[in-house]
């Protein structure tokens, strides 16, 4: 009974665990911490000294776990805002056929997200174009 604690509930606990820990605290190593945490109460109150190696093993399954889905769903993040903002190009394209040059287009993207309200009538890429109003 012991031996599927070890090799099957525990570990799959501490993956679960990790999970929703990171998405709550957004850092591996504090859930990590909290998982060794956990179980070195376990190993000396329930299990003995035997315990205490898989307790390590479970401690770095756990920050392995919580780095995984901290980098997934950064790079989640990262691809939805590179997704909004292609997805604003194109339909900024698609809605205005008046000849706007991609300068512009870019430095009307540039304007909303950074609501930088300049003076200067050029479009700030460095072509030397001028803008007009």
């Amino acid at each position: 009974m012991n031996t599927l604690l070890i090799f099957f509930a525990f570990p799959i606990a501490v993956i679960i665990f990790s999970i929703v820990l990171e998405k709550l605290l957004k850092n591996p190593i504090i859930v990590a911490s909290l998982i060794f945490a956990v179980f070195i109460i376990l190993t000396f109150a329930v299990f003995g000294v035997n315990f205490l190696i898989a307790t390590l093993a479970y401690t770095i399954l756990s920050f392995i776990t919580a780095l995984i889905v901290h980098l997934l769903c950064n790079r989640e993040e990262h691809e939805n805002n590179l997704c909004d903002l292609l997805e604003d190009l194109l339909s900024n394209n698609n809605n205005n056929n008046n000849n706007e040059s991609v300068c512009d287009t870019v430095e009307d993207l540039l304007s909303n997200s950074t609501n930088n309200n300049s003076n200067s009538n050029n479009c700030g890429c460095g072509c030397n174009r001028y803008r007009r109003r």
